[in-house]
C-alpha cells in the first residue's frame, strides 16, 4: 500500500439495520450455505463416478458446480461471522483479497456459461459432428480458458483500487467488500477506475452474452425446423436448465456492474447482491439436477443402491450373537 493510506481496515456493516435478527439471519444464510455446498458436491459425485454423464455438457456442469463451491466460499464465512460473533472488522488486504476472488469467480462464471451454451449449439445445430469438434481437449481448453478469462479480467481494478487512498470513513454498508461501497470510501479521484471497471465488466458480460446469444439464435432456428413436436420437445428440453440459469446470472450481474458510475442506494445493492450470491448458487443444482432426467435417475438409482446396502449392513448386524 502506498504511504498515503490512512485506513488498515474496515468495518463491514452487514446487516446492523436489523440487529434483532441477527441469529435468526445467521441460522438461515448458514442452512442456505451448508445445502449449496451439499448439492453441488453431490452434483459433482454423481457426475464423477457415473460413466455415463462423462460427456461434455456434465463436465462443464461438473465445473460450474466447482466453481460455485468456491464461490459461495469467498462471501459468506465473513458473513457467519459477522452476524454470529459480531465480528465486523476486515484488513485492507482480505478486503482486497476477497473483492478479487468474488470478480474472478463471477466472470470466470460468465465464460463458462457461454462455453455451456457453445457446447449446446454443438451438440442441437451439429449433431453428426458434435464428438469430433467438442472432444476432450476441446472441453479443457474451454474450461481453462473459462478460468483463466475470469482471473484476468478483473486483475487490472483490483490492483488500481489497492493504490486509493482510503482517508474517508471506513465503514463499508455491505456484507462483503463489493466495488461501488469500497469506491465510496476512496478520498481520491475513482473515475479512472469506475471507467475501468465499466468497461472490464461490459467486455467479459458482452463477450459472454454475444456467445450465448448467438448460440441460442441458432438453436431456435434448429429447433423450429424439426417437423415433430417430439423432437422439437427432446432437442430444446437440454437447454431449458442453463438457459434458465443464464437468464438469472445475467440479470443480476448487469444490473449491479454494467453502469459506469458507483451505485448509490446499498438497500437495493445488498438486495439485488443476495440474489447472485447467495439464491443463485443455491437454486442452480436443484435447477439442472431437477430438470435434467439423466442426473435424476442417476440420483435415484445411487439413494436406492445406499438404502439397500444400509437395510444389508443392519441385517448382517443383527445376526451377530
Amino acid at each position: 500500500m502506498r504511504n498515503g493510506t490512512i485506513h488498515t481496515e474496515f468495518i463491514i456493516m452487514g446487516f446492523s439495520e436489523v440487529p434483532q435478527h441477527q441469529l435468526l439471519l445467521f441460522a438461515l444464510f448458514f442452512t442456505i450455505y451448508l445445502l449449496t455446498i451439499l448439492e453441488n458436491v453431490i452434483l459433482i459425485v454423481t457426475i464423477w463416478f457415473n460413466s455415463h454423464l462423462h460427456t461434455p455438457m456434465y463436465f462443464f456442469l461438473g465445473n460450474l458446480s466447482l466453481l460455485e463451491i468456491f464461490y459461495v466460499s469467498v462471501t459468506m464465512p465473513k458473513l457467519f461471522s459477522n452476524l454470529l460473533m459480531g465480528e465486523k472488522t476486515i484488513t485492507l488486504g482480505g478486503c482486497l483479497a476477497q473483492l478479487y476472488f468474488f470478480l474472478s469467480l463471477a466472470s470466470s462464471e460468465c465464460f463458462l456459461l457461454a462455453a455451456m451454451a457453445y457446447d449446446r449449439y454443438l451438440a442441437i445445430c451439429c449433431p453428426l459432428r458434435y464428438r469430433s469438434l467438442m472432444n476432450y481437449r476441446a472441453c479443457m481448453n474451454l474450461s481453462l480458458a473459462s478460468w483463466l478469462g475470469g482471473f484476468l479480467a478483473s486483475f487490472p481494478s483490483v490492483v488500481m483500487i489497492s493504490n486509493l487512498q482510503f482517508c474517508s470513513k471506513n465503514i463499508i454498508r455491505h456484507f462483503f467488500c463489493d466495488i461501488s461501497p469500497l469506491l465510496r470510501l476512496s478520498c481520491t479521484d475513482t473515475s479512472l477506475i469506475e471507467l475501468l471497471d465499466f468497461v472490464a465488466a461490459l467486455a467479459v458480460l458482452m463477450t459472454s452474452l454475444l456467445v450465448t446469444g448467438t448460440s441460442y439464435v441458432c438453436i431456435f432456428c434448429t429447433v423450429a425446423k424439426i417437423s415433430s413436436a417430439k423432437g422439437k420437445h427432446k432437442a430444446f428440453s437440454t437447454c431449458v436448465s442453463h438457459l434458465a440459469v443464464v437468464s438469472m446470472f445475467y440479470a443480476t450481474t448487469i444490473f449491479m456492474y454494467a453502469r459506469p458510475k458507483a451505485i448509490g442506494t446499498f438497500d437495493v445493492n445488498k438486495m439485488v447482491s443476495i440474489l447472485y450470491t447467495v439464491v443463485a448458487p443455491f437454486l442452480n443444482p436443484m435447477i439442472y439436477s431437477l430438470r435434467n432426467r439423466e442426473v435424476r435417475e442417476t440420483l435415484t438409482r445411487a439413494i436406492h443402491r445406499t438404502a439397500i446396502s444400509a437395510g444389508w449392513f443392519q441385517t448382517e448386524r443383527l445376526k451377530i450373537p
